[in-house]
């Protein structure tokens, strides 16, 4: 019996040290997993999400300070909705708020008043250039305005021209007048008809009747006819020299009256629903500093320039002082209706190219991402049609940290969710 006790209890000691071996060994390795599956601390650039790094430090490629990454919970539940597809909301504690920059404005109700300010250039009104031709060839003889920007009044000489066809034709006309004198009162023949037919040619010729006057006075043809302004203006552009032969295709001189002018002004498609035909327009230049030129809508371009995105609108200005001079540069608002809308600072608003993104304060450090449908652009405003309502605050400062931020966990997430499912 002893022996038999004995062997009973050294065997229960046996089967009590296995037991507890096992338990401790189990523990140790369980403990060991879990020490390993402790996701280890990584950090990134705020500017440059795709940057990653196992330490802290600085962005080598922008200098700025990395920041740690939050480790996103495989859970679902625990990453805040987002209606914004790529996008997520982010939670910033109160101290980085501060650090980032973070700046907010409220979505408030404001009078839209749709005067908006452009660029535009000044140049000539096109109706009022006048190109000065002969009407015959000939010889320039004597040139009586000889220089680009001389001011011309109308009927004031340009010059002389020696036209041996010309010169021919007022002798015609001086002998049908005198044949005609021979002929009785009461007699017609072919003389008459010559008579009208050399003063029709003169005529076409540009010869008026006071030269006709002053032909049939003297009895004596010109050698040489002088030309004349047809209008009052500044010479913009003269090909003509003395000695020069000339022909009705040749383009002497190019007279601009410039008591009317032009100014082209660029409107970018989001103001083109504020642009109207007669709409009141106004001009500053920078050589007169708080004088200002009214003047209205006349014309709008019906295309879009490829290159600039933008309409050009033509504004008519008067100009009786010639203070608007073409090729100048010119600060342009054209008036608009007013009206109401709300309303956030345009700084706000992140452009995608697809789609328009803002953060809104949701209050305890949490940004959400928000996709808004715009208005018109006023003032360093833009009208939100969709999307916000009045009296939420909007991210104005650091929203592009915030984005970086947002898609970044975006992108942790649903790789978090993949690996989870799977």
């Amino acid at each position: 019996m002893p022996m038999k006790a004995f062997f009973t209890g050294f065997l229960l000691a046996a089967v009590l040290f296995a037991g507890g071996s096992y338990l401790y060994i189990h523990r140790h390795e369980e403990s060991d997993k879990a020490v390993n599956k402790a996701p280890a601390v990584r950090y990134h650039c705020p500017m440059h999400p795709t940057y990653t790094s196992d330490h802290p430090g600085d962005c080598p490629i922008c200098g700025m300070k990395l920041v740690p990454i939050e480790p996103a919970s495989p859970s679902p539940d625990s990453v805040p909705e987002s209606m914004v597809p790529g996008y997520a909301s982010v939670t910033i504690p109160a101290d980085r708020i501060q650090s980032m920059g973070i700046s907010t404005a409220e979505v408030r109700r404001m009078s839209l008043d749709q005067n908006f300010r452009t660029f535009g250039k000044v140049t000539y009104d096109e109706r009022k250039i006048h190109h000065v031709h002969t009407r015959f060839e000939g010889f320039i003889e004597d040139l009586y305005v000889n220089y680009t920007g001389q001011y011309v009044k109308k009927g004031q000489p340009l010059f002389s021209v020696y036209s041996p066809e010309l010169y021919a034709t007022q002798n015609e006309y001086l002998l049908a007048l005198r044949a005609r004198k021979k002929l009785q009162p009461n007699s017609f023949g072919s003389t008459v008809d010559l008579v009208e037919a050399a003063r029709e040619r003169l005529a076409l010729w540009g010869i008026g009747d006071s030269e006709l006057r002053e032909l049939e006075r003297t009895r004596t043809p010109s050698r040489a006819l002088r030309i004349n302004s047809p209008v009052s203006g500044y010479v913009i552009a003269r090909t003509a020299t003395h000695g020069l032969k000339v022909s009705p295709a040749d383009n002497l001189y190019d007279i601009v009256d410039l008591s009317t002018v032009w100014v082209l002004a660029d409107i970018y498609e989001v103001n083109l629903p504020l642009v109207k035909l007669g709409q009141t327009a106004t001009v500053q230049l920078d050589y007169k500093p708080g004088e200002s030129w009214k003047g209205k809508v006349v014309f709008i371009d019906p295309t879009v320039d490829p290159a600039t995105r933008t309409v050009k609108a033509r504004l008519e200005f008067p100009n009786p002082d010639g203070e608007l001079k073409p090729e100048m540069y010119a600060h342009v608002v054209i008036g608009g209706s007013s009206g109401t809308g709300i309303g956030i600072p345009d700084s706000a608003v992140i452009s995608t190219g697809e789609r328009n993104i803002v953060f809104v304060a949701k209050g305890e450090g949490t940004f959400e991402p928000r996709e808004v449908l715009l208005g018109v652009h006023v003032r360093n405003l833009y009208e939100i049609k969709e999307g916000l309502s009045e009296g939420e605050r909007v991210v104005t400062g650091a929203n592009f940290l915030l984005d970086s931020e947002s898609k970044l966990k975006a992108a942790t997430s649903s790789s978090s969710q993949h690996q989870h499912g799977s």
